[in-house]
């Protein structure tokens, strides 16, 4: 998609211009590194679509653009940290080359580095668009404490899980799509909708993470096969197959996620229980409800319709990927 690329040409420009040069180079390499692998930088890009969409100026959103980019790597270096993750992006983790204490740190100081790009906003923009960073901030934090107790906690319900997966995922891009808008001046209503519109999307992307850590391309997608397995994260996977399965299965499943091990005995058989209960079909479903969900918020928004087809674009393009 022309338009995406043109975005992803605007974010490459300034992070190669916002390159970090300072000392000690010991933390500032290791943030160099994650932020120029960069993924496909859609939380970035979705700010500076959802400013262009109510007609902002492109140049004032894309410094908070970067923001919302360090941020996000900033949760990636702490995440990987926490999952003992070997690879991000098809790349070693920060903590695997660097350590685990210049992880984290490196981690803290991107975060900083965030902040200090919301600076040059006038000052009711600056409170409006810091109200909604720290919000997501502290959202994203309780989602991936969720996620932690979930590894232990015997019952985990399926509410349980949307709203562990919409505040770690869904509400970064809710946000950035929220900041965009706020810094084209669009007013409550239509930044709340396009909010929602980011939400859901989020939350059907996270659904597709949890599809494709077991039932992907694990060249296309960069990390470890079946990692969520190895980990016993209770994603909609496991959820799902809770559901359909039979009671012998179940007790199998809970058997396999109270250990922790690297065992390729825990993936085949939990694997061989997820394709029995035709949880991939189940996930493939829940994607496409929460597209529809998205897909009616975008249609409340008050612009031209013209305005709103890239929106579309992105959420067919996130959810079509490599598997």
């Amino acid at each position: 998609m022309q338009f995406l690329d043109e975005y992803q040409g605007m974010v490459a420009t300034a992070i190669q211009k916002y390159i970090f040069k300072d000392k000690p180079e010991e933390l500032y390499a290791p943030m160099n590194y994650i932020i120029s692998h960069g993924g496909k930088r859609l939380r970035p890009m979705m700010v500076l679509m959802a400013c262009e969409m109510f007609g902002g100026d492109l140049k004032k959103a894309i410094k908070p653009a970067l923001a919302i980019e360090f941020f996000h790597n900033f949760t990636l270096i702490h995440d990987d940290i926490m999952d003992e993750a070997p690879l991000r992006r098809g790349k070693p983790t920060i903590h695997t080359l660097h350590g685990i204490n210049t992880g984290i740190l490196s981690g803290d100081a991107l975060m900083f580095k965030a902040l200090k790009f919301f600076e040059n906003l006038e000052p009711d923009l600056y409170k409006a668009c810091m109200r909604v960073f720290i919000h997501t901030g502290l959202l994203l934090c309780e989602g991936q404490q969720y996620d932690i107790n979930f590894e232990t906690q015997e019952e985990v319900t399926f509410n349980d899980y949307i709203r562990m997966i919409s505040y770690k995922t869904g509400i970064l891009s809710a946000s950035s799509f929220e900041i965009g808008a706020l810094i084209a001046g669009a007013d409550f209503k239509d930044a709340k909708a396009i909010f929602n519109f980011g939400k859901h999307v989020g939350i059907a992307f996270q659904i597709m993470d949890d599809y494709l850590d077991v039932f992907g391309n694990q060249e296309q997608i960069g990390k470890k096969h079946a990692g969520d397995i190895y980990e016993n994260k209770k994603t909609v996977l496991y959820l799902l197959a809770k559901e359909h399965t039979t009671e012998e299965e179940r007790k199998e499943l809970e058997f396999w996620y109270a250990k922790k091990t690297d065992n390729v005995d825990k993936v085949y058989s939990v694997e061989k229980i997820f394709r029995r209960a035709r949880v991939d079909e189940k996930a493939l479903h829940l994607i496409q409800e929460h597209n529809d969900l998205a897909q009616q918020y975008l249609n409340k928004i008050n612009v031209a319709d013209e305005k709103k087809k890239p929106f579309v674009e992105l959420a067919n393009y996130l959810l079509r990927r490599e598997s």
